[in-house]
């Protein structure tokens, strides 16, 4: 990393540049207690810049495209090494596409063995849920079919009576 005059926003929260986006907010929030005005006992000239700087890098550090662009700035790669395009030396017709970056998120992981397991299950019991559901439905629907049909025709017999009833009260 290229050392200037100012410190980087790393160095402002005591963080490695391969500090978690967990370590990043812990260290906020220890020096965000420590330097509040409100609640320092440093004199509040002396606090209130400083409390300043460590919300600029925790903004920065915490917004993973911020966070990639200042990396850029500051020339610190999370592979070690910022590799040029492979179209460095033509001009540039179209923006930069983030999608080729070094970059890897902070919350970008293979899952765990307990995180698959638990999906295994979600997916079985889905499964399970589904397979009880048509297995219901192919039971109970017959019978259902079934007194539908009877109603109808109890219903189909109701209004051929009530209609004789009505043609013979017409004779």
């Amino acid at each position: 990393m290229p050392q200037s005059s100012e410190p980087t926003y790393y160095s402002l929260l005591g963080l490695h540049p391969w500090a978690s986006v967990i370590d990043i907010r812990r260290a906020y929030r220890q020096l965000s207690k420590l330097y509040h005005p409100d609640t320092t006992d440093l004199p509040t000239a002396i606090a209130t810049p400083k409390f300043q700087q460590i919300n600029e890098a925790y903004a920065t550090l915490s917004h993973p495209e911020r966070r990639l662009s200042y990396d850029l700035k500051i020339g610190y790669s999370r592979f070690g090494v910022i590799q040029p395009p492979a179209d460095l030396n033509h001009p540039v017709s179209h923006s930069y596409n983030w999608s080729k970056s070094a970059y890897l998120d902070a919350s970008d992981r293979p899952l765990s063995s307990g995180e698959i397991f638990a999906l295994f299950i979600l997916v079985l019991t889905f499964v399970g849920c589904l397979l009880l559901a048509v297995a219901i439905g192919l039971t109970r629907g017959e019978a259902a079919i079934h007194s539908h049909q009877l109603q109808s025709l109890v219903s189909i017999q109701q209004q051929i009576t009530y209609i004789s009833q009505l043609i013979t009260h017409l004779k």
